[in-house]
């Protein structure tokens, strides 16, 4: 695998999270092509589950698009909060999804850490719904995605991503900081 390849990957998908955080529309854009990118690096290192996951990312993404843009409306869709029981209720399907998965790939593939691999692909799936639909949530998924994967690609020898998902989890407690504050002003302008 190329090095510039990684380096393309982590610059545009850098830019795609901060934007995120920030609430900025342009994370979809910009996330189609850095997950498009990610797909052939992480499938050049044996991560198979992750590089299946930036094929999702690339088709939600679009959906995403739309959902922040209000549907095609001119108002952009307000930061929200998910029912306790419904995030209870992702997060066991994610571990679900992550044991089943992962024995999958540990059985019929050569992949490297599939439990991790799949950890990362799991709660990344339940993170970017919540991120599309503008919850607040995403960002606490976010924070184990992170803290799983800067090992996981470590291991890999894919420094350069791993030190850019240690920003990331740093990006993911700024991101939910300006979410929260962003839902608390939509929150306090309803209640008036």
């Amino acid at each position: 695998m190329p090095p510039f390849l990684e380096i393309a990957a982590n610059l545009v998908t850098a830019l795609s999270i901060v934007l995120a955080a920030r609430n900025h529309v342009a994370t979809w854009p910009t996330g189609i092509i850095g997950c498009a990118l990610f797909g052939f690096v992480f499938h050049g290192a044996q991560l198979y589950a992750d590089a299946l996951l930036q094929v999702f990312f690339v088709l939600t993404s679009a959906w995403g698009w739309w959902e922040w843009r209000g549907r095609g409306t001119a108002r952009p869709a307000p930061v929200r909060r998910v029912r306790a029981a419904t995030f209870m209720a992702m997060a066991v399907v994610a571990a679900v999804v992550t044991a089943g998965y992962g024995a999958m790939l540990r059985h019929f593939t050569d992949a490297h850490a599939p439990f991790a691999d799949s950890a990362v692909l799991a709660f990344s799936v339940a993170a970017q719904w919540l991120l599309m639909q503008r919850r607040l949530e995403t960002w606490a998924l976010w924070l184990l995605v992170n803290t799983i994967a800067v090992p996981l690609f470590a291991s890999r020898g894919l420094m350069l991503t791993a030190g850019l998902y240690a920003l990331y989890w740093c990006n993911a407690w700024w991101g939910g900081w300006t979410w929260w504050r962003a839902w608390r002003a939509s929150a306090a302008a309803s209640a008036s």
